[in-house]
């Protein structure tokens, strides 16, 4: 996918958490550990939730904002597309799945943190800064149930 405009970069993050909703999903039922199965299947419905909530996103968004060139923080920061899920999550327990999903969380914020920076009009960086609240946010929360399940 070529990723020009703030557009292409919510269809990029909207296609990341229906990648990963899938992925995880995927994962669940082959994971031997009870509670890594339990979040997997949490984390799964989760990134369902987020990728609708980025469709809202890209949908109703202002115009302008999401017509809004990229091109130079894509030039020095590739974004690559994601890698094929042939099971990682699987093999992992509760710990190490909610540590892959923070660090790929944080890179889509700072993603989001980088190109608010830039933005020359306001409505797209207000478009970004609620990107960015949004993923911090839901970020906190997904890790705050998986603390639960292991409190279980």
């Amino acid at each position: 996918m070529q990723i020009e405009t703030l557009k292409d970069v919510l269809h990029w993050t909207r296609e990341f958490h229906q990648h990963l909703s899938q992925c995880l999903s995927h994962c669940a039922d082959k994971n031997t550990d009870e509670r890594a199965r339990m979040i997997l299947a949490y984390l799964s419905d989760h990134e369902k939730s987020l990728t609708k909530v980025v469709n809202g996103f890209e949908t109703s968004g202002d115009e302008h904002a999401l017509n809004t060139w990229c091109m130079e923080y894509v030039a020095k920061h590739p974004i690559v597309r994601h890698a094929h899920c042939d099971a990682p999550f699987a093999e992992l327990d509760a710990a190490q799945i909610m540590e892959v999903i923070v660090d790929q969380h944080q890179q889509v914020i700072e993603l989001y943190r980088y190109l608010a920076s830039r933005a020359d009009i306001p409505s797209a960086k207000e478009l970004m800064e609620s990107l960015r609240s949004l993923e911090e946010h839901e970020m906190m929360r997904m890790a705050q149930s998986a603390n639960r399940f292991g409190d279980m």
